[in-house]
């Protein structure tokens, strides 16, 4: 059988790379992971501290990704910067972000923004957190008062990041690290459904100034063990499921895929011995992606697909384009059978702060920890030669029919 030099995506598909602000921007001191980072007796290994000091260096940061030849950025926006104080705006944190979204477009990359990516401002964490009462208001009133960076020139915005890791988080005594593993808790139901209701909130804002919104859901490739199918759809449906059907009638849904969890008849179970595992003690599964993305597909009826985040932590960068390489091979499979994907996002954009510590690194681009020197990596010009030529190289990828 004859196989392509190349596997072409179609025409208009998206590539590009992902940030979040607390992990890139440093010194986030209203929010309310950093009272966590240095609070008496913290759990976190490591503070954000200067981050990859992206709040200064964001033109630089977009500049490289432009010249890799990607044409996406994502990147997020900081809720504790913007309104330090409740009902107290920052208008120049508000102007500060939308001269990133005019970089963006000066350097030829497409702006995609993220209301919410994992953090709140302190105050709103004592006055309850996401399980206030007004939570969804709150939500909604910061969704108004960032339109002036989003009305024009962003064609996708995700209101919340992974809100079913959010809800993990809040299911357990302390939020973990380790935001996607088989140690993961039980979602609060109570969070997952205010974080629904924000959502929905936070759209009815932006549909009314035409701009196209969705939120981005962590999918976890969830395989039953032998005999385990009900325990795996009961662990599954609270933690993916949920959120996905929260996305039916959306402009899109974010998929943001990694590895794959296996489910027991006691629960989730940690990788099996003896597989290839990432620097977050992830299983290597570049298939996740397209499990992900096809269940999203699926359980939304069919709402359009973004992959918001997929990468691997690893200090191999020939591994991660091995990675990349077989994860949009499926990928690309998914939509020959029909899945509508709009673009590809990579995690990260930088090598950044991972929620605790800086080990764990998924980024595109290296930054040096004391001087923030940024290094391209091969990794970078690789996917940016894919982007250019909207088309995976087809050596790389699995054969047909193979698992």
């Amino acid at each position: 059988m004859h196989r392509p030099e190349s596997l072409a995506f179609p025409p208009g598909f998206f590539w590009g790379a992902a940030t979040a602000g607390h992990q890139t921007e440093g010194n986030n001191v209203n929010s309310d992971y950093w009272q966590r980072e240095y609070a008496a007796g913290t759990t976190v290994p490591e503070p954000s501290g200067d981050a990859c000091d992206s709040y200064h260096r964001y033109r630089e940061d977009i500049a490289l990704l432009a010249g890799t030849g990607l044409d996406t950025y994502r990147f997020s926006l900081e809720w504790s910067r913007i309104e330090p104080e409740p009902g107290v705006v920052s208008r120049a944190e508000v102007d500060h972000y939308r001269r990133m979204v005019d970089a963006c477009h000066e350097a030829g990359l497409t702006p995609m923004v993220t209301l919410n990516h994992f953090t709140v401002p302190r105050w709103m964490h004592a006055d309850g957190w996401w399980r206030a009462p007004k939570a969804a208001e709150l939500f909604a009133r910061f969704t108004e008062t960032v339109l002036p960076v989003v009305r024009e020139g962003v064609p996708w915005v995700c209101t919340i990041n992974e809100p079913n890791i959010i809800a993990c988080g809040a299911g357990a005594e302390e939020g973990g690290a380790n935001l996607v593993a088989h140690g993961l808790a039980r979602p609060s139901r109570q969070v997952s459904e205010e974080l629904v209701r924000a959502h929905r909130l936070s759209r009815e804002v932006l549909s009314a100034e035409g701009v196209r919104s969705g939120w981005s859901v962590a999918t976890q490739a969830i395989h039953a063990e032998p005999g385990c199918e009900e325990q795996a759809r009961v662990y599954s449906y609270p933690l993916e499921e949920f959120f996905l059907e929260a996305s039916r009638g959306d402009d899109f849904v974010g998929v943001q895929a990694y590895t794959r969890t296996f489910v027991g008849r006691e629960g989730a179970l940690p990788p099996r011995e003896g597989v290839e595992k990432t620097l977050t003690g992830w299983e290597y599964f570049p298939e996740a992606l397209a499990i992900g993305v096809r269940n999203a597909w699926e359980v939304t009826d069919h709402v359009p697909v973004i992959v918001t985040e997929n990468g691997i932590a690893t200090s191999d960068d020939n591994r991660r384009i091995d990675y990349t390489a077989e994860a949009l091979g499926h990928l690309h499979r998914a939509i020959a059978d029909g899945v509508t994907v709009h673009g590809y996002l990579h995690w990260s954009a930088l090598d950044n702060y991972e929620w605790g510590r800086y080990t764990p690194t998924f980024g595109l681009i290296a930054v040096d920890r004391t001087t923030f020197a940024r290094t391209v990596k091969p990794s970078a010009h690789w996917l940016g030669r894919v982007a250019h030529a909207n088309a995976l190289p087809a050596a790389p990828v699995l054969a047909e029919g193979a698992a």
